[in-house]
């Protein structure tokens, strides 16, 4: 059994702050019969602690003496039902995770292969060749599975992994015996059917199942250039979800699937009746026209809220004659972590990375975002940091959110 402990504050001092989160982590643990001896930490603060971040992680080290430490500073931290954005805070979780369910990386001491199944990743946005090191980690990995985020600040882009790191990439990963589930919002609507780029320079997209792409755009969104203030109106609102060639860009619901990376549509070049997007596209590949709004963001996270909920209370242990190995090749194809044995039934805690550009105003509210998590979740633990950029599996998103429960320990 694995057990987890958040808390939170907000204060413009750290220490003050870190004096406040210790308050609670000691009221929670007042009423608890059994002893509780943490040996991995998260710790997010937000972009106002950044210069203080060797202050604020010896001062964790301080009271918790031997635990790990893996974190990352953000514009905003998230809490269970709470945001703190733009505003000097931290968020701190606990765990009483057994040493050898995890082991800790970074540029000091790199992953080894094969040595953790799956993974969570903090990681620069100021470093160079990012998907790449992306690429590299999940190949690492048993699993080939990644989630975490880009460190946002408008100071020091730091991340910690028992030390404070700027450039690069840290994290933990976690042995498989460690229940996982974990999920991508996007938050989009769909607009179109997924249609194969057949045509295409870079970041131009020409032709998309042999047809103009800009023409096909305008009639997805049911406007004319000719009418300027409806078509820029529509086009604001617009992105593209982009898919590999191979991948689900559309699961059941209608929604996009694990493997589609939303981009922004930054211009139209009529002459040539082609749109350019935010990103390379590959000939084959597929790309979606959507919209990204307030509903479409509510209702896809209680959509993997659903997910994640039924998954973990409703999995039963697979059939005997089925290999480990071709479940597992099954789990990967379809972008998801496998764990041999069943989730026992319950969440434990919680790590929640949201795009710094979502956020409370994004869902309707002051900490919107994180009150749909805690009520379609309950009140688990839960910490996170609002990033520069999403990362699941082996991709880098950006205005998503990744959410990763703990469901407990396998025998």
């Amino acid at each position: 059994m694995q057990d987890f402990i958040a808390a939170h504050a907000s204060h413009a001092d750290p220490a003050q702050a870190m004096s406040q989160v210790a308050g609670q982590v000691q009221a929670q643990l007042a009423g608890r019969s059994q002893p509780f001896l943490p040996s991995l930490g998260w710790l997010y603060f937000t972009d106002h602690f950044a210069d203080r971040a060797e202050r604020l992680l010896a001062d964790a080290q301080a009271r918790w003496p031997g635990v790990a430490w893996v974190g990352a500073v953000g514009v905003g931290v998230a809490a269970s039902g709470v945001e703190h954005f733009d505003t000097p805070a931290l968020a701190l979780m606990l765990s009483d995770m057994p040493a050898g369910d995890f082991c800790l990386f970074s540029g000091r001491q790199p992953l080894a292969p094969e040595q953790a199944f799956a993974a969570l990743v903090h990681a620069d946005g100021n470093t160079p060749d990012i998907p790449e090191l992306l690429q590299e980690v999940s190949g690492r990995t048993a699993s080939g599975y990644l989630f975490g985020g880009l460190a946002a600040s408008r100071k020091r882009s730091v991340h910690l992994a028992n030390g404070v790191f700027e450039g690069g990439l840290s994290g933990v990963g976690f042995a498989q015996r460690v229940g996982l589930v974990s999920r991508v919002s996007q938050g989009c609507l769909p607009l179109s059917p997924p249609r194969r780029i057949t045509a295409a320079e870079g970041n131009i997209v020409r032709r998309l199942d042999g047809q103009p792409a800009l023409p096909l755009l305008l009639a997805d969104l049911g406007v004319r250039l000719e009418q300027r203030e409806a078509a820029l109106a529509a086009l604001r609102t617009t992105l593209v979800g982009l898919t590999d060639g191979d991948g689900l860009a559309l699961n059941r619901g209608g929604q996009f699937g694990a493997d589609t990376r939303v981009r922004h549509l930054i211009g139209l070049d009529p002459a040539r009746q082609a749109v350019a997007i935010a990103d390379h596209a590959p000939v084959g590949h597929q790309l979606t026209f959507c919209r990204r709004d307030r509903e479409a963001a509510r209702r896809d996270l209680v959509r993997i809220c659903t997910e994640i909920r039924d998954e973990v209370e409703t999995a039963v242990a697979l059939p005997s004659p089925v290999p480990a190995e071709g479940a597992a090749a099954v789990a990967a194809l379809a972008g998801l972590p496998y764990a041999a044995e069943p989730p026992p039934g319950r969440i434990h805690g919680a790590v929640y990375v949201s795009c710094s550009g979502r956020g409370g105003p994004h869902f309707g509210g002051p900490s919107a975002e994180l009150q749909i998590l805690r009520h379609a979740l309950g009140d688990v633990p839960l910490v996170g940091f609002f990033a520069g950029g999403e990362i699941a599996r082996r991709h880098l998103y950006g205005y998503t959110g990744v959410l990763t429960v703990f469901t407990g320990r396998a025998a």
